[in-house]
C-alpha cells in the first residue's frame, strides 16, 4: 500500500518560547522513529506546499485570516494570540505549510497517486475555529483538507475522526452545520477546551471520557458510537485528527491509552475506508507532547496504515 509522508522544515521553525509543550522537537522525534523502525523507506516523502488564501477561506473568515497575517511579528519577538498560543517570525509560514499539507494529502489520495497520507506538521489545527485561534492552533488543517475534498474534488461525504485528548472544538465549530461532514471524536472531559459533551447534532458524534479511562473505555467508545455512525454515513474519504496526547505517558492530560490503541483504531478506520472510501485515508498530526510516547504512537499509527 502506498503511503505519503508530508512535512516541511519550515514547520520546525515555529516556536512559542522556552518550555512550551508544543515544540519543534515533536516532528523530529517522529521522523527519527520512522527511520529507526525502517518505516521511513516504505513511505513516499513530500514537501508541504503553502496553503492558498482560497483554501483557507473555505473554513476561515476572511477578516480572521487578515488578522493572523497582520499579527505575524518581527524577528526575535513573540506575538501572543491567546494565553498559550503565540507566533514567532516563522509561525505564519509554518501554519500555511501545515494547512497546505492537508490539501496536498487530499489531492494525492483522491488523485490515486497514494492510498493514504500522514501529515507530520505543526502547528496543529483542530482547536482553530472559523474566526478564532486558540490551543496552539492557527488554521484548522484537517478542516482545510476536508473542505478541499468537498469543494474542489466534489465529494459528498467526508468523515473526520479525532482521538486527541482534547475536544476538536474548531472542527466542530466549522462543520456543525455541514451535513456532508461527519465528525467522530473521543476526548477527556471535563478538560480543555470544556466543550463537546453537550453537543446534540446529527453530524457530530462526541464521546467524552473521564480522566483515567484506558484502552477498554476508548475501544468501547469507538465500537459503540463511531463505527455505527460511520457505517451509516458511508464516507468517501476518512480524515484523521491524529492527536497522541491521550497516551498514558503524556502528562498533558489524564487518559491512559497505549501505543497499540493507536494501531487498533487505525485498523478500524482502514476497515471503514475499505468499505466505502476505496481505502482512502488522510491523517494529520494534532497533539502529543511526551516525545518518546509521541514517536512510538505515531509509528504504530503509520505502520497500521501501511498494512
Amino acid at each position: 500500500m502506498t503511503i505519503a509522508l508530508i512535512s516541511h522544515p519550515d514547520c520546525e521553525k515555529h516556536e512559542m518560547g522556552a518550555g512550551h509543550p508544543e515544540r519543534p522537537q515533536r516532528l523530529g522525534a517522529i521522523h527519527d522513529r520512522l527511520i529507526a523502525s525502517g518505516l521511513s523507506i516504505l513511505l513516499h516523502h513530500y514537501d508541504a506546499p503553502l496553503a492558498t488564501r482560497e483554501q483557507l477561506q473555505r473554513v476561515h473568515d476572511s477578516n480572521y485570516i487578515d488578522s493572523i497575517f497582520a499579527q505575524a511579528p518581527e524577528a526575535g519577538r513573540l506575538a501572543w494570540i491567546d494565553p498559550d498560543t503565540a507566533m514567532n517570525e516563522y509561525t505564519l509560514t509554518a501554519a500555511l505549510r501545515a494547512a497546505g499539507a492537508a490539501v496536498m494529502a487530499v489531492d494525492l489520495v483522491l488523485g490515486g497517486e497514494e492510498q493514504c497520507a500522514f501529515c507530520n506538521v505543526r502547528p496543529p489545527g483542530h482547536h482553530a475555529e472559523h474566526n478564532r485561534a486558540m490551543g496552539f492552533c492557527f488554521f484548522n488543517n484537517v478542516a482545510v483538507g476536508a473542505a478541499h475534498a468537498l469543494q474542489f474534488h466534489g465529494l459528498e461525504r467526508v468523515a473526520i475522526v479525532d482521538f486527541d485528548v482534547h475536544h476538536g472544538n474548531g472542527s466542530e465549530d466549522i462543520f456543525r452545520s455541514e451535513p456532508r461532514v461527519l465528525l467522530c471524536s473521543t476526548f477527556q472531559h471535563p478538560f480543555y477546551p470544556y466543550s463537546g459533551s453537550d453537543t446534540q447534532l446529527p453530524n457530530m458524534v462526541n464521546v467524552p471520557l473521564p480522566a483515567g479511562s484506558r484502552s477498554k473505555e476508548f475501544r468501547e467508545a469507538v465500537e459503540q458510537y463511531w463505527l455505527p455512525a460511520l457505517s451509516q454515513f458511508k464516507p468517501q474519504l476518512v480524515m484523521i485528527s491524529a492527536g497522541f496526547d491521550a497516551h498514558c505517558d503524556d502528562d498533558m492530560a489524564g487518559l491512559c491509552l497505549v501505543d497499540q490503541d493507536y494501531a487498533w483504531v487505525t485498523r478500524q478506520m482502514k476497515t471503514v475506508a475499505a468499505k466505502t472510501a476505496q481505502g482512502r485515508i488522510v491523517s494529520t498530526l494534532e497533539g502529543g507532547y511526551e516525545l518518546h510516547a509521541l514517536a512510538r504512537s505515531a509509528e504504530a499509527h503509520i505502520a497500521a496504515l501501511t498494512e
